[in-house]
């Protein structure tokens, strides 16, 4: 992959005042990590937004401040808007190139698999990142999970089956399903599913009509007691 970088410059606008970079376009942003203090800088939205697009948070970024030396990072933290529809804030994590780090890698599922194309078979993904654990130069973009070689629905595709790079250790389970194709439901199968919540709902309702029925036990007097309570009044 090309090389990617960011410029950016110091920032001394803070907290609610960020808005007034937002509307210059601007996504405040601050960066930290090995042998650094943190400190915020401001950043080209649209500039940031290009580079996440083909970055991700598992890509190497050399980030320059002030025109100063770049430095490796990532991607740490990323703070999105619903309401705005857009990126409000970024954490760079400026890396050590000789002390590994753990970062999360994505799926890309590739090809087809007769059991789909063939038998009609249902997908499931089970996984669709995997951690690992390497030194900064030996990050990868994302795994490539190739689906073709499922034939069958007995075959599935483990983390131990995935091709991973030399130097990266993955930290997920060896024998944690990635991906497997389950058999198609029969009609009578989706018949007893659709079945099965108004039967549950009909139960309830039943319930409810019989708990409404009972009667409330009422207590007995016991009319012995009464009458000698009473002779006792008498004396």
């Amino acid at each position: 992959m090309e090389s990617l970088i960011i410029k950016a410059k110091s920032r001394s606008i803070f907290g609610k005042k960020n808005k007034y970079l937002r509307r210059q376009n601007k996504i405040p942003a601050v960066i930290y990590g090995h042998g650094r203090k943190s400190q915020p800088i401001e950043i080209n939205y649209l500039l940031f937004q290009k580079i996440y697009e083909k970055a991700g948070a598992s890509t190497l970024i050399d980030l320059q401040i002030d025109d100063k030396e770049p430095v490796k990072v990532l991607i740490q933290d990323l703070q999105f808007s619903p309401l705005e529809d857009r990126y409000i804030h970024v954490d760079f994590y400026q890396v050590k190139m000789t002390e590994k780090i753990t970062a999360e890698i994505p799926l890309k599922f590739i090809g087809e698999t007769p059991a789909i194309k063939e038998l009609g078979g249902i997908p499931v993904k089970n996984l669709d990142k995997i951690k690992i654990e390497c030194l900064p130069d030996k990050l990868i973009h994302e795994v490539e999970v190739d689906i073709s070689q499922i034939k069958t629905f007995e075959e599935s595709i483990h983390v131990q089956d995935l091709n991973i790079p030399e130097g990266i250790t993955v930290m997920d389970k060896p024998d944690e399903a990635v991906f497997l194709v389950e058999a198609p439901r029969s009609e009578e199968e989706l018949k007893s599913l659709e079945e099965t919540p108004a039967a549950a709902e009909e139960a309830k309702v039943e319930g409810a009509e019989a708990a409404e029925g009972e009667e409330v036990p009422t207590e007995e007097t016991d009319d012995t007691s009464q009458e000698s309570s009473q002779k006792e009044q008498e004396k």
